[in-house]
């Protein structure tokens, strides 16, 4: 039987990466690895310190950064030093700065190392790695024995978005949303260094139309018809 090691699924914000994934990997008996939250760590660390959004203003920060990421009963958690920030990491503050730092070349290379490391030691493990983001395939895992492109209507990613800031119990504007998941997708689609976009090799998946449980059991289905 050929072994999967590694599932790669990429895609817009709102498609549902991060809760498909979750589910995909226990399924599967995997780890799950959210690449979006150590972004999101990172550029936590840039908000909190008033560092510019450049290359040279990522230095310092990068080299005096404690990132590490740990897995618990209710999922992956994300730690700056031993604080976990998990909880501070979803605000549209923190999500329109992870766009920001996402594109400089020396924050993509550092978390690029790293998430490579992490997958390295589980497959030490003999397990797998469900590992979610906007360049897993064609970038972090080019050789991903199976990679899921994720989309859906922009309306429908707003109004996934706007539902998720409802359960935290935050206020939210579905149109705003809808705007600057606009000017995200422009931006991680324009960078120079990994722009979204789906690989060559990947399965495109439009979850619009499709139920949280149709989308992990198409995956989970691919998954295991790829291991056969």
């Amino acid at each position: 039987m050929h072994r999967i090691v590694i599932v790669a699924i990429d895609g817009p914000a709102g498609a549902g990466k991060s809760t498909t994934a979750r589910r995909v990997a226990t399924a599967l008996g995997f780890l799950y690895l959210d690449t979006g939250a150590m972004y999101r760590a990172v550029a936590l660390s840039f908000l909190r310190s008033g560092t510019p959004f450049d290359d040279a203003g990522a230095a310092p920060v990068l080299s005096s950064l404690r990132l590490s990421v740990r897995t618990a009963d209710d999922g992956q958690h994300v730690f700056l030093g031993e604080e976990d920030v998990t909880g501070s990491l979803r605000s549209p503050e923190v999500s329109e700065a992870a766009s920001r730092v996402s594109a400089l070349a020396s924050v993509r290379a550092f978390l690029v190392e790293e998430q490579r490391r992490i997958a390295a030691a589980q497959t030490m493990r003999g397990s797998g790695v469900v590992m979610e983001g906007r360049d897993i395939g064609t970038v972090v895992f080019p050789g991903a024995e199976l990679k899921i492109f994720l989309t859906a209507d922009p309306s429908e990613r707003a109004r996934r978005r706007a539902a998720e800031y409802a359960e935290r119990g935050e206020s939210s504007d579905t149109d705003a949303i809808a705007s600057e998941m606009r000017e995200r997708d422009r931006r991680d689609s324009d960078r120079a260094v990994a722009p979204l976009r789906p690989a060559d090799d990947a399965v495109l998946l439009d979850t619009t139309s499709l139920s949280f449980e149709e989308q992990v059991e198409h995956i989970v289905d691919l998954a295991r018809r790829r291991a056969s």
